[in-house]
């Protein structure tokens, strides 16, 4: 059976890996990106963009398969989307399926209301307690998150972080880039996948956009959004979620927003 393989990066980023391989060692654009391709394996950057598109997940089971150990994820909305259920359906499929153990850290919400939100995705999820920690201590930083964690994860295993924009708030914690390059070192040490629930500017109401992207995160303080190696946008309509997987303008997954994931915040 063939196995599919992912991208260590989107498109978008791995073109801008080809250009500064282009720049450093004085090759043309197109070896550059047939060496990049050759990394990724594929025998060039034409058949790599051919399959590029298959890579893409299809449905909303399959998109932790979409991601790598080491990635951070960016997952983004505007309030009242589901984003929070939408990372914690993600996080219990990662319990499920990997049998590594999981952290949910939170800065937002009780024990008690995420235990029931992963309880809504899969009822029996108790059984697997073992297999996860839920973290709502108010000390919640990069240092707190990697202490917490070091010993237990590894490849296979998630880490939820809700929201990003909070990890700074406390003046004694790091600058929020700070906090990103650390956690982004240790989740390609540990490889583990980080999810950071991000919340939208809420200018992006009046814009004329469809979906939110990069341009609109909420940066109330500096940060270098290319730390994320795949970024994922949410809007609803009705019972169902639009996915944007930024990097690749006209890839969208329109997901069914059934019950098990109807709770929003």
């Amino acid at each position: 059976m063939e196995v599919e393989m992912k991208l260590s990066a989107p498109i978008y980023q791995l073109k801008s890996q080809a250009k500064a391989l282009k720049r450093s060692q004085s090759c043309s654009m197109a070896e550059a990106l047939d060496f990049v391709a050759k990394t990724e394996g594929y025998a060039s950057w034409s058949l790599l963009t051919q399959k590029a598109k298959d890579l893409l997940p299809s449905r909303y089971d399959d998109i932790i398969h979409y991601f790598n150990g080491g990635d951070l994820i960016l997952l983004g909305a505007r309030p009242m989307v589901g984003k929070t259920s939408f990372a914690t359906g993600l996080f219990v499929q990662s319990i499920l399926q990997e049998k590594q153990k999981g952290y949910y850290f939170t800065l937002s919400e009780i024990e008690r209301d995420v235990l029931s939100r992963m309880k809504a995705y899969a009822a029996f999820i108790s059984d697997y307690e073992p297999h996860f920690v839920i973290d709502c201590a108010d000390d919640i930083c990069a240092d707190y998150i990697m202490e917490r964690s070091k010993n237990d994860v590894g490849d296979g295993s998630y880490i939820i972080i809700d929201y990003m924009q909070q990890l700074d708030e406390r003046r004694v914690n790091e600058p929020l880039q700070q906090q990103i390059i650390k956690l982004k070192e240790f989740a390609k040490v540990k490889k583990c996948t980080i999810i950071f629930i991000a919340q939208i500017d809420r200018k992006f109401e009046i814009s004329k956009d469809n979906l939110p992207n990069a341009k609109d995160v909420r940066l109330p303080n500096p940060l270098d959004l290319a730390l994320f190696n795949k970024m994922l946008f949410l809007r609803r309509e009705g019972k169902q979620v639009e996915v944007h997987f930024c990097g690749r303008r006209n890839h969208q997954l329109l997901v069914s927003w059934n019950e098990k994931l109807q709770r929003v915040e």
